[in-house]
């Protein structure tokens, strides 16, 4: 087998542990360890997309470790976000190949917003969005435990949402 095969099953294997990452981290009932179990699964996807030579969404997942702890401390805040936003578009300028790579960027946008200034269904709709935009990002490169994870979360998020409005409705209701 040669050296390219062998990244490219490395790369798989990879996104797989992240993939495990992503579930353990959706299944937590507690914040915190949402939190710590997120990290974890973009520390593998960067070196995941890094063994696939995706050099913009490995940079784009390391952003997102860094977006998740600002986003927490400084909610609402347009200085951090807009430094946050900034720094995507540098890692993209400053990595990108190919219009594909467009999708990462487009997903930490899309996060980026959602995290630091929006709250229930509205954040729900941006994480959605990027969701998205890594979804057809790992289409395009063939990544097995990305897709998977993307679908996790878009499925998640969706159903978070069905039953954030279906509370909503209940509570007017009653």
């Amino acid at each position: 087998m040669d050296a390219y095969n062998m990244t490219w099953i490395a790369a798989q294997l990879v996104g797989l542990v992240a993939l495990g990452f992503i579930m353990i981290a959706f299944a937590s009932r507690q914040d915190d360890r949402l939190l710590v179990y997120l990290i974890f699964a973009n520390i593998a996807f960067a070196a995941h997309f890094a063994l696939f030579g995706q050099w913009t969404a490995a940079g784009i997942s390391l952003l997102v470790i860094a977006r998740i702890l600002l986003a927490r401390r400084f909610k609402e805040r347009w200085s951090v976000m807009l430094c946050v936003l900034a720094v995507n578009v540098v890692v993209a300028l400053a990595t990108a190949g190919q219009a594909a790579d467009l999708w990462p960027l487009a997903a930490g946008v899309f996060g980026t917003i959602g995290m630091f200034m929006l709250h229930g269904i509205p954040m729900r709709i941006l994480l959605a969005a990027a969701a998205v935009a890594w979804l057809i990002n790992n289409l395009l490169i063939g990544s097995v435990g990305g897709i998977i994870a993307e679908l996790i979360a878009l499925g998640t998020n969706l159903l978070t949402m069905w039953r954030i409005q279906r509370a909503k409705r209940r509570l007017q209701a009653g």
